[in-house]
């Protein structure tokens, strides 16, 4: 009986070992590509002065040729700007933004900027916060044009440095990938709610961009990246997303506090949108979020009330998932032991992100009010 009763947390470590272990498509089978058309690489920054040198040194030191690099400067206060001005020329230029009009998220406007400066036949949008290898580009290039898709987004590797990171992130990685699921059944879908990209890399034709209205048709939510891979797919455009943890990092992250506003940020208002477009499931399924932390909280929590043998039969079990969770996203194992508590933490952030969302976005010193981004403060 004590098996039976913990076959649940036995079964979810067979699946997830299945999963890391059987994660296609990878970027690495896709052999790269040197050169080809001109591929303008736009970068939104405001107040990325912790990042934006590691992000733009990656860039330019890539493998593909011809590129241009784009920083939009988006009002930021941190000294961003001055960051990038003196390196500006040649391959690399920086467009300070102009004043966020009513209606729009920062983020959007940021790359419709540099989008209107920008050159190339093929454009990518990524964020300051990451790290491109040397080949991330060459086989990014490869894969959309052997594909024969519109838009090619990637699945990075998460850096992890402080103990709030390496304690938190896997969990919120855990519950997008059991949405996400095997990334080949997204590919080409043709189901508009079941379509998502990364916006920390996005490769896209300019045709297929200006089709879709640009991220000017998705300038008022804050999920931004799931907005616009819906609309390609409802324009009948084919999505293609895999797995690069060789090729690409990112560090979204750095601190407690910047964890918790930025899951709060994004969860409640970007997790219904990947569900069915029916209204009481998406009004729900905000206040739902932190129910499956239950899933790994009640075994050892259960020690003194359950059975014994079903309680460590249970915690075992939910221990050897998260070490091999730890294993597959390239984090300190040793953090799989405190498996409770980040189950704790996250539990949390989704019931603040649901209490919050919609009424109040903060982020990078902007704070959006009302549903949309009509209302914001600096």
């Amino acid at each position: 009986m004590s098996w039976l009763l913990a076959l649940p947390w036995i079964a979810a470590f067979v699946v997830i070992v299945y999963r890391y272990a059987t994660r296609r498509p990878n970027l690495r089978d896709y052999e790269p590509l040197k050169t080809g058309p001109l591929v303008s690489i736009i970068i939104p920054a405001r107040n990325e002065a912790r990042n934006i040198e590691r992000c733009v040194k990656a860039v330019l030191s890539t493998a593909y040729a011809p590129i241009e690099v784009i920083v939009v400067d988006d009002r930021s206060t941190d000294g961003t700007a001055d960051i990038v001005e003196p390196a500006a020329g040649g391959r690399l230029r920086l467009v300070r933004g102009t004043e966020l009009p009513p209606g729009w998220f920062g983020k959007q406007w940021a790359m419709v900027q540099g989008y209107r400066v920008a050159k190339g036949e093929l454009l990518l949008f990524t964020d300051a916060d990451t790290k491109h290898e040397p080949e991330l580009l060459p086989r990014s290039v490869r894969a959309l044009q052997a594909e024969r898709v519109d838009l090619f987004s990637v699945v990075p590797r998460q850096e992890m440095r402080t103990f709030w990171e390496k304690l938190i992130q896997p969990h919120v990685f855990l519950a997008l990938q059991a949405r996400v699921g095997d990334l080949r059944r997204m590919n080409r879908t043709r189901v508009a709610w079941n379509a998502l990209a990364n916006g920390q890399f996005i490769l896209t034709p300019r045709v297929a961009y200006d089709a879709i209205g640009t991220h000017e048709a998705v300038k008022d939510t804050v999920a931004d990246d799931v907005m616009l891979a819906q609309a390609y797919v409802r324009a009948g455009k084919d999505i293609f997303l895999a797995h690069a943890p060789d090729f690409m990092t990112t560090r979204m992250y750095g601190s407690l506090r910047e964890i918790i506003e930025g899951w709060s940020k994004n969860l409640a208002l970007g997790a219904p949108l990947m569900a069915p477009p029916i209204h009481w499931v998406r009004a729900l399924l905000p206040y739902l979020m932190w129910v499956p932390a239950l899933f790994w909280l009640a075994p050892p929590v259960g020690w003194p009330v359950a059975h014994w043998d079903f309680a460590a039969i249970a915690t075992i079990a939910s221990l050897a998932t998260w070490i091999a969770i730890y294993v597959g996203e390239r984090g300190p194992i040793a953090y799989a032991l405190l498996y409770p508590l980040g189950a704790i933490m996250v539990a949390y952030i989704m019931m603040r992100s649901a209490w919050r969302g919609g009424r109040k976005v903060e982020w990078r010193g902007r704070v959006y009010r009302g549903s949309g981004s009509h209302q914001m403060e600096e």
